[in-house]
């Protein structure tokens, strides 16, 4: 296991390098401004069209496409990653957090259209993401395949064998901490549960995240506004320290500033995963006229992870302050005494049981960590991470199939759904029961090699975003419900809404 965790750590070291990082946040800022900051102009429509569209046999709505996408936005990052982040890079890494969702919002709405517009009716089923875009988007079509294949079988690789690790752990940890119930018979549990609903497909899994999603998040943000209520005069103080610690003007957090921009930018795209390529494939799923439609629907889910969700749990963290700091080396430049237990070793390092501590402190008044100590934040925190990680789990596994369906088109390949089904459930349950350091770090590596090779794709294939979004706004200048023609904006190879879009597909109830 040790040369395991090693050669991961060393794969991250070259995947997660600074170049990435500031890579990622050129790029956001790059489509931010090259869109005149449509996160901004365009904020109305973005809710707006959250709630219209319809469903059919073949795809689903525009906010089940929504609610698939925050099931995979909206997990363990959003809790146990705000930890993890407030841990290595201190408050200020939260400012990064933001900040990359602001931006990210521009890559988000790039990759979901360009989902959109190349995306395909495979067996009475919508399909399409960035495997499918880079093949039918690229120029040289021997060279997209080849790519496309890379990119789907990394997707594969990440979303059905690395990715589900972080979520099942995650989830294991919150409820050992909170029912004392060991990590192997979580993982049977979650192995039950997730295999009921992945053999239902895409249908079964818009239908549980559609009503699961919404009710956590607006349960899980209602609670951090009580508690962040409780702890009111504490609020000017911590946007204080957050704004001044981001910049390195604080003594305390002055040389972790390196550290704090590095783990608020890699923890604010693994949570909102804008860029990284898994939201395209349920915006590609999804019933509009217009691929811009579910576009901006996708850009407001980054808002909806990480300016609401994630910043619910920054604020309870820092305003009870359960929480530590690392220093340049291995020792603690903050230390409140929060820790929790695995497997006899005493771990310092955030997770969910920050965000425990925090609630539970609010709620009881103790003013002094205690491990042995379970209240309302050890349930409800628990509960709340099991059904975010969990659903995100589902979307993962529609992701991973999504690429298999890519791979095997016109050849089959119920065997290789199979075999990815029997994968994603044990490693869940092998994430259940490993450490979390390898389970963070097998996560980590999966969404850099993904964010890596959708980024490349998405700048190489920006033009017919570009001339699609100009299309919309000029169809909305003149008071029309726009409508998509690839080949009156010369986008070729977007073969569905050139040929089967007119058929208007059967609706359902």
């Amino acid at each position: 296991m040790k040369y395991l965790e090693d050669f991961v750590a060393g794969a991250n070291a070259i995947i997660w390098s600074d170049v990435l990082i500031y890579f990622l946040l050129a790029v956001g800022i790059y489509f931010s401004t090259r869109m005149r900051f449509f996160q901004v102009r365009m904020f109305k429509s973005m809710i707006r069209l959250m709630f219209t569209g319809t469903k059919s046999k073949a795809g689903i709505s525009s906010f089940q496409a929504l609610a698939v996408s925050l099931s995979g936005r909206v997990g363990t990052g959003n809790i146990a990653g705000v930890a993890t982040a407030i841990f290595i890079g201190g408050p200020g890494a939260v400012f990064w957090m933001w900040l990359v969702a602001f931006l990210g919002a521009g890559s988000a709405f790039v990759e979901s259209t360009l989902g959109q517009i190349y995306k395909r009716n495979e067996k009475g089923q919508y399909r399409g993401g960035p495997a499918f875009y880079i093949e039918q988007g690229m120029r040289n079509k021997k060279v997209g395949r080849i790519y496309a294949i890379v990119f789907a079988v990394a997707t594969i690789m990440a979303t059905g064998l690395f990715l589900p690790g972080v979520q099942a752990n995650s989830i294991a940890s919150a409820v050992n901490n909170a029912f004392d119930l060991n990590h192997a018979w979580t993982g049977v549990i979650l192995v039950v549960l997730l295999g009921l609903i992945i053999f239902g497909g895409i249908k079964t899994i818009a239908r549980v995240a559609e009503y699961v999603v919404p009710f956590m998040a607006v349960v899980y943000v209602l609670v951090a506004i009580v508690v962040v209520f409780i702890n009111y005069a504490q609020i000017p103080a911590i946007i204080s320290l957050i704004f001044s610690s981001a910049f390195g003007a604080h003594a305390t957090f002055g040389g972790i500033a390196g550290a704090m921009i590095s783990i608020g930018v890699k923890r604010g795209v693994y949570s909102n995963e804008a860029g990284q390529g898994t939201g395209p494939h349920p915006a590609a799923a999804a019933e509009v006229s217009h691929p811009v439609d579910q576009g901006l629907v996708q850009a407001f889910s980054v808002y909806i992870d990480t300016l609401f969700v994630c910043s619910a749990t920054a604020f309870m963290i820092l305003s009870t302050g359960m929480y530590n700091v690392k220093g340049p080396g291995d020792e603690l430049i903050v230390d409140h005494g929060v820790y929790y237990m695995q497997d006899g070793v005493k771990h310092v390092d955030g997770s969910a049981m920050y965000t425990q501590a925090a609630v539970d402190k609010a709620f009881s008044g103790q003013e002094v960590f205690d491990i042995n100590y379970r209240g309302v934040g050890s349930y409800m925190v628990a509960v709340t991470l099991f059904f975010f990680a969990f659903t995100t789990l589902m979307a993962y596994y529609y992701i991973a199939e999504t690429n298999v369906a890519y791979l095997t088109y016109k050849r089959g390949g119920p065997l290789l759904m199979l075999l990815l089904k029997a994968g994603m459930l044990a490693a869940v349950y092998m994430g259940c029961v490993r450490t979390a350091k390898l389970a963070w770090d097998l996560g980590d590596l999966g969404v850099g090699l993904m964010a890596w090779l959708n980024v490349i794709a998405i700048l190489i294939l920006q033009k017919p975003v570009l001339d699609a979004m100009k299309n919309y706004e000029v169809q909305k200048k003149q008071n029309l419900d726009p409508v998509f023609d690839p080949k009156a904006l010369g986008i070729k190879n977007a073969d569905f809404w050139e040929f089967e879009y007119r058929k208007a597909p059967e609706k359902e109830a």
